[in-house]
């Protein structure tokens, strides 16, 4: 029995196809990154060149066809997979890190606009950008709170975001 070990039976046909479709997968994601995220990804020539190739390629059925190719080859390239993938995973992490700072910023915008909590909320925010222009932000909260200004309320947001990248 010892001789039937898992590890030296050749893979089914199943578990290559299931496999197929994960590289597949992985393909149509790094394809559909946007242009600032695909410029940040790290690949190899010909690899980057046919993932462009299939990023502009129009038409359904021939979009599908270069995601299949493109598939092939990251299959055929174990590396610039394995690679791919951890690339792919910083990525991920980074837009979860984005938009949970995003709903933070949302959430002090709300405070600032909320009559009841804004001075607690100024001050925070002092605290987390101090080069922030206060009196800019008080008129717009101002505006918010006498006339439900909406473009104040969004122009709040616009400094805090502005101000927090510049950090």
């Amino acid at each position: 029995m010892d001789e039937f070990v898992e590890e030296n039976l050749p893979l089914s046909r199943t578990k290559k196809k299931q496999q197929a479709k994960q590289v597949e997968l992985i393909a149509k994601q790094l394809v559909d990154l946007t242009d600032h995220q695909f410029s940040r990804i790290n690949l190899s020539p010909t690899i980057a060149q046919e993932a462009e190739l299939a990023r502009t390629t129009r038409g359904h059925g021939s979009q599908r066809r270069q995601l299949k190719h493109l598939a092939g080859m990251l299959r055929k390239a174990e590396d610039d997979l394995s690679t791919l993938l951890d690339q792919l995973t910083n990525l991920d992490q980074v837009a979860r890190g984005d938009k949970k700072q995003f709903h933070q910023l949302e959430k002090l915008r709300d405070r600032l606009c909320d009559a009841d909590s804004f001075t607690a909320a100024l001050t925070e925010m002092v605290e987390l950008t101090p080069e922030i222009d206060r009196k800019a932000i008080s008129r717009l909260a101002r505006s918010v709170h006498q006339h439900e200004d909406r473009r104040a309320y969004r122009e709040i947001f616009r400094r805090l975001r502005d101000e927090w990248t510049d950090q």
